[in-house]
Order: C-alpha cells, then sequence, then structure tokens
C-alpha cells in the first residue's frame, strides 16, 4: 500500500483548515504509530475509485 495520499479515500479537502487532510477517524495510539512509522507504507490507505459509485447506477 502506497503513502500516496492524493489516491487515498481518506484525503479530502477541510474547509475549516482551508487545505486537505487525512479523515480517518484514528485515536492517539494509532495517530502516534501512523506518525513514528519508518516505511512508506500506510496501514489505512484505501484507493478511491470516483466511478465506483457510477457503475453501481449502471
Amino acid at each position: 500500500m502506497p503513502k500516496n495520499c492524493e489516491s487515498c479515500e481518506y484525503y479530502d479537502y477541510d474547509e475549516e483548515w482551508g487545505e486537505y487532510l487525512c479523515k480517518i477517524d484514528m485515536d492517539e495510539d494509532e495517530y502516534l504509530a501512523f506518525l513514528t512509522n519508518k516505511n512508506d507504507n500506510c496501514p489505512y490507505y484505501k484507493y478511491y475509485d470516483e466511478y465506483k459509485s457510477v457503475q453501481k447506477q449502471n
């Protein structure tokens, strides 16, 4: 799983902060483990397929 946030389902624009952020709900321990992760793999990465909902409508 790459750490490519731009293609992740949880990477979304936050109007309050005015920037893109990871919107996954993590507690303090999970967040600390995420920040101290030494490799480039994100355990929360999920590819965002914008056409997934369109395929279900057809």
